[in-house]
């Protein structure tokens, strides 16, 4: 009984099973920040161009 238990404090599986779980959670973290930053770019990017579309419309007089 005890050198199963020897065994199983051994083994590495576990450990390593832990690890790639926190690291794919670092990732995917990352990658929800990456993307909520570049999509708030982009929308301030898209209503700064509508906001000049609306501005020469508006000058043009149609």
């Amino acid at each position: 009984m005890i050198r199963k238990i020897i065994r199983f404090l051994e083994r590495e599986d576990g450990p390593s099973a832990v690890e790639y779980a926190v690291m794919l959670m670092l990732v995917f973290l990352a990658c929800i920040v990456v993307i909520q930053t570049i999509g708030q770019s982009v929308s301030d990017s898209f209503g700064s161009s509508s906001n000049s579309i609306d501005e020469a419309f508006t000058a043009s007089g149609v």
